[in-house]
């Protein structure tokens, strides 16, 4: 009776033991490997399992990182097309409203210089894009549909047939252990030895296309992760170099309108043909600082020279003649002397 007892005692542990390690199976038997109800995995083999689906999972997520960046790299271009698309349309327009409104000195010279600026930066979000494409989409592409991937998830797989068939096969040696029990005749005790030689067979077979299946995982998974994290420091560093160029665009585009804007504003008026009539009324000043012309519509003076006067603009600029040249200089440049009435609009330097 202490003997059964014992025994029974024994079976039960086994039982617990076996129930332990299946629970742990199923555990780990979610994605890409199918459970079953026998157990006839030892510890190495678990170990093994484990580790071979531990390297599923992991490479189906960075597979899936990697479909998530592509993805964002498509919206990229997407919307950079469009930018394109409207930046160019803007560009048209300024620099035709800049052809069409020569007049207009200071915003249709702005509208030229924005609209011609406009397409360097057009072609600044094109090569963006090029690189998008080309350092990003075609590796990763390239990566999620490869055949490294495919391969080792093939043996992967293989590996989880042959597991469910081993299982299969110790399930048809434990039958052939019971009859053997039963009657231990020679037939019998043949084909247990037959069932036993499979089991063998299939367990060696699992260690060997386990091992390969865990080394493919292994080499995809470090691809994938040095891949990934190459075309994420791509992405980062053409950004910035896009943006980088774009704002040195832009910064120039706002140096060169206020410049021109300033030099418009501080340049001489521009005399109508008909400014002077006989009414015009003359004066003489003398210059009390130096000046020297920057163009031809201007004036040049040294301390002392007199200048008949013939016009004061509101911009700060006088127009007279002065050793018989004529042209614009600062009216502070100036101090009033005396003043000439004229009647034919000519004039004499004093």
């Amino acid at each position: 009776m202490d003997a059964l007892r014992k025994q029974a005692s024994k079976l039960r542990e086994q039982v617990a033991k076996q129930q332990q390690l299946q629970a742990v199976i199923k555990q780990f038997s979610a994605s890409g490997y199918e459970s079953s109800d026998v157990m006839v995995i030892d510890e190495v083999e678990l170990q093994r399992h484990q580790h071979l689906e531990k390297l599923y999972r992991s490479t189906r997520s960075g597979k899936d990182f990697q479909k998530d960046i592509v993805k964002a790299a498509e919206a990229f271009t997407a919307v950079g097309y469009k930018h394109i698309e409207a930046g160019t349309k803007l560009s048209e327009d300024c620099c035709k409203y800049g052809s069409e409104n020569i007049n207009d000195e200071i915003l249709s010279k702005a509208a030229s210089i924005y609209g011609d600026a406009r397409r360097h930066v057009e072609k600044e979000q094109e090569d963006f894009n090029r690189l998008i494409f080309s350092q990003i989409l075609e590796p990763l592409r390239s990566m999620i549909n490869g055949a490294p991937l495919e391969d080792a998830r093939h043996l992967a797989q293989r590996y989880s047939r042959m597991r469910q068939e081993a299982e299969t096969q110790a399930t048809e040696v434990s039958r052939r252990q019971a009859r053997v029990r039963e009657a231990p005749i020679a037939e019998n005790v043949t084909k247990l030895h037959a069932s036993e030689a499979r089991m063998q067979e299939l367990k060696g077979n699992m260690a060997i296309l386990g091992k390969e299946a865990s080394a493919a995982l292994a080499a995809v998974e470090s691809q994938q992760q040095r891949l990934t994290f190459q075309r994420l420091v791509a992405l980062i560093e053409g950004e910035l170099t896009y943006h980088e160029r774009v704002a040195a665009i832009l910064r120039e585009i706002e140096t060169e309108i206020v410049s021109e804007k300033q030099r418009k504003e501080s340049a001489p008026p521009v005399i109508a043909a008909n400014l002077f009539s006989g009414k015009t009324k003359y004066f003489l000043a003398e210059a009390t600082h130096a000046f020297d012309a920057a163009s031809e519509k201007e004036l040049s003076l040294s301390v002392g020279d007199y200048i008949v006067v013939r016009q004061v603009s509101s911009s700060g600029w006088s127009e007279g003649e002065c050793r018989g040249r004529a042209g614009w200089f600062p009216s502070a440049y100036v101090d009033k002397r005396d003043r000439l009435p004229t009647t034919n609009g000519s004039s004499e330097v004093y």
